[in-house]
């Protein structure tokens, strides 16, 4: 996701995909933890997403 695109959703949004964020990154480590995963990109993508999220909930959280 780009910053422009998170940028643009509400704070309810932010949290909701915040948190299906994280499930499915829950998910893909799991599968890793049974067998490799073909894309582990996938997981480091997911991690910055989530990280990005937080950072501009925690800031209109301050404002």
């Amino acid at each position: 996701m780009k910053m422009k695109e998170i940028r643009a959703m509400g704070t309810e949004e932010l949290a909701a995909k915040a948190k299906a964020l994280s499930e499915e990154l829950f998910k893909l480590k799991f599968q890793h933890s049974i067998r490799p995963l073909e894309n582990t990109a996938k997981m480091r993508a997911l991690r910055k997403d989530i990280a990005r999220i937080k950072t501009l909930l925690h800031a209109s959280r301050e404002q």
